[in-house]
This record gives structure tokens, sequence and C-alpha cells, in this order.
């Protein structure tokens, strides 16, 4: 093997390993934890959907900005028109950035790393502390994005990979006890539950905003051939959900197996905490405060770097630098108002933009299946988009038994979370209907 060869496929390592890191952040900790121990015996079938959702989903995200050949995730939602790419582009941004996402990533390193050690009554002032230096430190990584390679992929991703190893491999090989009973959904519908699950790891919709960084590494490294982009794209995002998919199994392991020594617990925070000193004591709460400060650092460095770019070339009279300010003090802001908070914020926007983000990316694989016509993106959306707008107001606000009996009997799966597939697949087939109705009239 020549050493430029050999080089090329450390570098490739590196660029996949980043992305692994950049999309394993927060939510990736908790939520497997917390549905071990929900799905208890059914942990395998739920996992599986959730690995749907927090790992394929991602792979295509990222392997679909590469084969459409756009830019960024604007102009491929600018497919469907110039008004919706930016909207949908700017939510997205907004939802992955300093509303939603970035600010969990502080509140969630805090809530399990640092809250241990100093307790309850000094909570609040002991958040402020920690997300200033905490932003702090993610406002000087994000200010050289160039580096991020070698920062994260090259630094930050080994150490991270060599903490959750010792964790949770520790974890499979001693369980706690036998699995549990299923709780709640996860009885009946363990699968389709999981896939709602993976939603709030958030990794479909920055996928799409990640890969505009993979895709700018790669072609640091002397790719420019658009087939040949599409293959280190594509190797690379396999790299990092093959990493997803392993780290969430053990960690839902892990979970399902804790209830016997834990009990169930509220939420994916106190499965890790309480695990990481059943196993190691003080020193587990430390060996996991390293974990959770190391992924949800690098996640971090890479939604505010997404950010601050994409906002840059929407309005190009505010530097790079200044948004970067600004994306690092709303988060900051932000996640003084605690974890509870922002997951609850957070879900009527998610079960909007998730659905669309799905279409999305399929019908950037089905592009040339159809012509790449407007009006096929445009019907296939709309219809997705309707059926968004209810499970957000539903998430928000909830509905009438009535209201949800009847909405339930007109949308098929409707009440497992997935009752925008039928509209979609309609929409699809409308729009290809008319496009091959007005290819006739021309």
């Amino acid at each position: 093997m020549s050493s430029s060869s050999g080089n090329q496929k450390a570098s490739l390592w590196a660029v996949g390993l980043m992305l692994f890191a950049l999309f394993f952040g927060a939510g990736n900790l908790i939520f497997p934890a917390y549905l071990g121990q929900q799905a208890g015996e059914n942990w395998l079938s739920a996992m599986f959907g959730f690995l749907l959702t927090g790992a394929g989903l991602p792979l295509l995200g990222v392997i679909a900005i590469g084969y459409s050949g756009s830019r960024d995730v604007q102009a491929l939602a600018s497919r469907v028109s110039p008004w919706y790419g930016v909207a949908f582009a700017a939510a997205l941004y907004l939802a992955i950035g300093p509303l939603f996402a970035t600010p969990r990533t502080a509140t969630v390193s805090f809530e399990v790393g640092v809250v241990p050690f100093i307790g309850e009554a000094n909570k609040s002032v002991g958040l402020a502390v920690f997300s200033v230096v905490f932003f702090g430190v993610a406002y000087w990584l994000s200010m050289s994005p160039g580096k991020l390679v070698d920062r994260i992929g090259k630094i930050l991703t080994p150490a991270l990979l060599l903490t959750i190893a010792a964790l949770v491999g520790y974890a499979a090989l001693n369980p706690m006890g036998a699995l549990p009973e299923a709780q709640g959904d996860f009885v009946t519908q363990p699968l389709a539950k999981g896939i709602l699950e993976g939603y709030g790891t958030m990794d479909a919709l920055a996928s799409l905003v990640f890969a505009i960084i993979v895709i700018d590494a790669v072609r640091a490294m002397g790719v420019d051939n658009r087939a040949e982009l599409l293959r280190t794209t594509t190797i690379s995002g396999v790299i990092a959900a093959s990493c997803l998919a392993a780290v969430y199994l053990f960690i839902g392991y892990m979970g399902a197996t804790s209830v016997a020594g834990l009990g169930v617990q509220e939420n994916g925070a106190l499965v890790l905490s309480k695990t990481a000193q059943y196993y190691f004591g003080m020193g587990g709460n430390v060996l996991l405060g390293v974990i959770v400060l190391l992924a949800c650092l690098s996640t971090a460095v890479g939604l505010i770097t997404s950010c601050a770019e994409y906002f840059n070339r929407l309005c190009p009279g505010i530097s790079y630098k200044m948004f970067v300010i600004i994306n690092t003090l709303v988060s900051m802001g932000l996640a003084n108002k605690g974890l509870a908070d922002i997951i609850s914020f957070s879900v009527p926007v998610l079960m909007l933009l998730y659905p669309l983000t799905v279409v999305i990316i399929l019908l950037a694989f089905l592009h040339n299946f159809f012509g790449g016509s407007r009006i096929v993106y445009f019907c296939t959306i709309m219809a997705t988009l309707i059926v968004g707008l209810l499970d957000a107001y539903k998430a928000a606000f909830g509905f009438s038994e009535e209201a949800a009996s009847a909405i339930n009997n007109v949308l098929p799966l409707y009440h497992i979370g997935l009752g925008w597939l039928l509209p979609a697949t309609a929409g699809f087939v409308l729009g290809c209907i008319l496009n091959a109705a007005l290819k006739k009239k021309a």
C-alpha cells in the first residue's frame, strides 16, 4: 500500500469519526438509556426502530446531500420552491442550533456530569457558571471551522469512544439483572415507539447540515470528482452511523438490564448517572462526566459552526464571527432554562420538522425517477406539511377525544405518530400524475 493511499484512508477515518462526534451529543446518550428501561424485554425491537431514525436516517441524510449535488440544505429544499428552501433551512438550523439542540448540549452535560457533585441546592448558580465556561470553550473551537477534523476527528472522538467503551462495555459484560417487563407503548408497539424516540436525537435534521462539513473536509483531501466525492462521503457516513448504532445498542441494553438494580428512573440522565455510580462508585460519575462533556462539546461546536456559516451565507452583511457570537450567547441564555423546559418546547417542532426531513431525503434519492419535477416535490411536501402541522399542534396542545378519534379514523398510523406516511405517498403519486399530464399538454 502506498503512503498516499494510507494517508487518505486515515483521513477518511478521521472524517468519519469527526462526523460521529458531531452527531453524538446529549440526546444520543439519554434517549437510548431511557428507551432500554421502558422497553425492557422488548428492547431489541424498540431499539431497531430507534436505529432506523437515530442512525439510518442520518446516514441517508448525509448521502442525500452528496447524491443530490446540492451545495446545502437550502438548495435541496428549494426544489420544492425558493421560499420553502429558505423557510425550511432556517427552521432546521434554528432547531438544531440556538433554540433547542445547542442549549441542550450544555444542560445535559451539567445535569449528568456536574449536579452529582454539587447537589440540587446549588443547581441554578452552578448551571449559570457552567454554561459560561462550556460555551466559552465551544466559541473558541468554533472560530476556526477548518480545524474541525483535527480538533474533533483526531482528538475528541477517540477519547469519547474510549470512555464510552469503558462504561457500557463493563455494564454489558456484567448486567445488573434480567430484562424487566415493557412499559407503556413499548408493550404493544415497541418498533413504532422506538422510531418516534429516535426523533429526539435530532440527528436526521443535523445530517443535512453536517453533510456539508463532511463534503468540505473530503474536498480538502483533494477529492473533486463528483462520483468520488459521493463515494468518500458515503464511506464517512457509514463509519459514523456504524459507531452510532453500536453505541446505541450497548446503551439500550445497559438501560434495559439496569432496572433490576436501579428500578425505573424518570429520565435517561438519571439512568446513566446511577448506572455509572452502581458500577464504579464516585469514580463512575467522573467517567460519565467526561463522556458527556466530550460528546456534548463536540456536538455544540459542530452546531454553532454550521449555523453561523449558513446565516452568514444568508445574510453576508453580518460576519461569520458575529453569528458565532450570537449563536453562542442565545444558546447560553436558553441553556439556563433547564433541560426539562428545552425538551418540552422542542417536541412540537420536531414532530413538524422530522416528517418533512424524511420526505425531502427520500425525494432526493427519487429525483431522477420523476425527472426532478418541481410539482412532484411540491405536492409531496405540502401533503406532509399538513399532517406535520397537526402533529405539532397535538404535541403542543393536544386534541379532544372526539377530535383525536376522528383524525385517527381518517389517517392510518396517526395514533402512533406516523400519520404522514399515507398523505406523503398520495402527494407523491398526485405529483407524478400531474407532471405526466403537463408533459402531454406540452
